[in-house]
């Protein structure tokens, strides 16, 4: 019997503290995927390119779905978000932006840059709880990935 193999899902997430948290939500929430984690955006361009220390395949598996932070030290997520939707290889993987921004123009040049979603971080640990619930429901188990590119096409 095959057993159901679960996408994996890259965080770009730059706080340790933001991260662990959501890490054990995640867990809480008998979340499966393998959950990968970049601290700023060069790692994660580095991640999806296969480059630095991430040049094998082994280590980098291609992501059903990316949660950009989009103030990350170095590459912005915004610097991420542009350069992930104008490449033809990169561009179906959904982008979630996960952040504490809610400034409207953040909102607008995200959508307007191809992200598939925008999530405030809330402060309030029960509304953390629930944005994040309803991102795992959505893009973790109901949601369908683009296959394109999964096998390294």
């Amino acid at each position: 019997m095959k057993t159901k193999q679960y996408d994996p899902l890259l965080i770009a997430e730059d706080s340790d503290e933001d991260f662990e948290v959501l890490h054990l939500l995640m867990q809480q929430m008998a979340v499966q995927n393998p959950i990968y984690r970049c601290t700023n955006g060069d790692k994660l361009l580095d991640f999806l390119y296969q480059d630095g220390d991430y040049d094998s395949s082994d280590t980098a598996p291609r992501p059903s779905v990316i949660l950009l932070d989009l103030n990350l030290p170095g590459t912005d997520g915004r610097e991420v978000l542009e350069q992930l939707k104008q490449d033809q290889h990169l561009k179906e993987i959904p982008v979630v932006v996960f952040t504490t921004s809610s400034n409207p123009r953040d909102v607008e040049f995200c959508y307007q840059n191809g992200a598939n979603g925008y999530l405030i971080k809330p402060v309030d640990s029960d509304q953390l709880e629930r944005t994040v619930q309803a991102f795992v429901d959505y893009w973790l188990a109901t949601n369908i990935p683009p296959a394109n590119g999964q096998n390294g096409n």
